[in-house]
């Protein structure tokens, strides 16, 4: 397998709607500490990750973009608009539906990294993969248990194959994968 078809794997498998998916079901499950926190976070993952990924498929299908990836930073800005806007529904439903707390603080702080990243991408291309490949991790280690700090190594994986397809330099990605460890961290010491 040639590098560039192993970045593609990695890119595609971890895209943010898979990491999100997966995430935040577990981070519903750990705040919950049960069962009960499985719908919880299958909410935050319909907000934060499928209906933003939706949105890009609607508007690949139009012919705005390209790929998923939208490459070109000016055409980003709707996007994160789309997900502000899901996430704080979202958020919403979760405070009026009495939501255990991880769950609501992994999606304020899932909010306010969008907020940053939103303001980064007005003058600079920040890697939104690697801010989401990092974000959850540290969100699951604070809900749930330190030992997923290990998935780690996931976010590296992440990062390197933005690089290795060239749709980031390692500083993008660095910081995105910055961005994502501070938000968590910011948010879930409350």
């Amino acid at each position: 397998m040639s590098e560039t078809t192993t970045a593609r794997t990695v890119t595609d498998i971890l895209q943010p709607r898979n990491t999100l998916v997966a995430g935040m079901v577990g981070i519903g499950l750990a705040a919950a500490g049960d069962w009960t926190g499985i719908p919880w976070g299958l909410l935050g993952a319909v907000c934060a990750g499928l209906i933003p990924a939706g949105y890009i498929e609607w508007e690949r299908a139009r012919g705005t973009w390209g790929d998923r990836h939208v490459v070109d930073r000016t055409k980003r800005a709707p996007i994160f608009f789309v997900i502000l806007g899901s996430i704080g529904l979202g958020s919403l439903g979760m405070v009026l539906g009495g939501a255990p707390t991880g769950i609501l603080v992994a999606m304020l702080a899932l909010w306010a990294m969008t907020v940053v990243l939103l303001a980064v991408n007005s003058f600079w291309k920040i890697s939104v993969d690697s801010a989401v490949a990092s974000a959850v991790p540290a969100l699951l280690a604070v809900v749930h248990s330190p030992w997923w700090l290990l998935a780690y190594l996931l976010t590296i994986a992440v990062c390197w194959s933005r690089v290795a397809l060239t749709y980031h330099t390692v500083a993008q990605t660095v910081a995105g994968a910055s961005l994502g460890a501070a938000t968590a961290a910011a948010f879930l010491v409350v």
